[in-house]
């Protein structure tokens, strides 16, 4: 699943050195990726072009350089992403070399694998866990390595950095490996994986930190713009072809930025004047709510990524 061009990487942004716990950090996140290069065959990493995977996949740069990553991308596209967050996946992959898989929700919802949901705002992200469970079969994958972190939502938090998913892609808590002293167990049967996580213990202040040190690019979503909304309640969507606007709702024109670029369909934007990485770092800081509270889908219900996760959701 390598890649035969050797991946380049930036020094360091800035000419002071990353604070200690943050080095610790990058350190660790090293070790795990690693170890998921000794412990599995098969590997690949779920990259949807956002800060967290944009972060991992750079990481994972300095884990093996000189040599290129012994992994490939993996982006389970819904069909109802922002058009600059796949211009900038295309361009990343382009860039540094790395192999770059795309596999459809689209196409899954054509061969009868997954079926659209009904209602006046539907999303396709839980759809996502058919399309990657698919993926993971085709490709042989004994192991997905993603950008997701402790601090972002409960459910999430109870996740090892060695996560087990059973034949069917579930998750269950209490099965989930010790790791004492940072001692990582990927062992498993015939049909089981696991998701890996090396960005577990960091923060989004920390991801933002760890982006402006490295001098990483991002897509110009993450940086404060104008753009046409609709306003639903406390969540400001963007309007795009995919998200249906009720007949009660107008179009306004706001400064909007967004803290996570995945789906259209569920993800928030918020109110910002923050236009550069550092204004970003300062304005994180100061935020009480996880970034997944601008995802329209977690707001469904208070365990809804905890169900989503027990049926193969990233």
């Amino acid at each position: 699943m390598g890649v035969e061009p050797l991946l380049t990487f930036r020094p360091y942004h800035h000419p002071m050195a990353l604070r200690p716990a943050l080095l610790d950090l990058e350190s660790e996140a090293i070790y795990v990726l690693r170890e998921s290069a000794a412990q599995f065959d098969r590997v690949a990493i779920l990259f949807s072009g956002g800060k967290d995977s944009i972060v991992v996949a750079s990481l994972a740069q300095r884990a093996f350089a000189p040599a290129s990553p012994p992994f490939s991308l993996l982006h389970i596209d819904t069909g109802h992403n922002f058009p600059e967050t796949l211009d900038f996946r295309d361009a990343f992959a382009a860039r540094t070399g790395y192999e770059l898989v795309v596999r459809r929700v689209e196409d899954s919802i054509a061969a009868g694998r997954a079926q659209e949901e009904p209602g006046p705002f539907p999303s396709r992200n839980a759809l996502q866990s058919v399309t990657l469970m698919d993926a993971i079969h085709e490709l042989r994958l004994d192991a997905v390595i993603g950008g997701a972190r402790r601090d972002e939502e409960r459910a999430r938090a109870k996740e090892r950095f060695f996560s087990h998913r059973d034949a069917h892609g579930r998750w269950e808590p209490r099965g989930q490996r010790p790791e004492v002293w940072r001692m990582l167990n990927g062992h498993k049967r015939h049909g089981e994986h696991f998701r890996v996580f090396p960005l577990n213990n960091w923060t989004e202040a920390d991801v933002w930190e760890y982006i402006h040190w490295r001098g990483l690019d991002v897509p110009g979503l993450y940086f404060a713009h104008e753009r046409p909304v609709v306003e639903r309640g406390s969540a400001v969507v963007a309007i795009t072809p995919f998200v249906h606007i009720g007949e009660d709702e107008a179009k306004v024109v706001r400064r909007v930025r967004f803290r996570t670029v995945g789906d259209a369909t569920c993800t928030g934007a918020i109110l910002s004047e923050a236009a550069t990485v550092q204004d970003i770092l300062a304005e994180v800081r100061s935020f009480s709510r996880s970034e997944r509270s601008t995802r329209l889908d977690d707001l469904r219900s208070e365990a809804a990524m905890e169900d989503r996760k027990r049926q193969g959701y990233f």
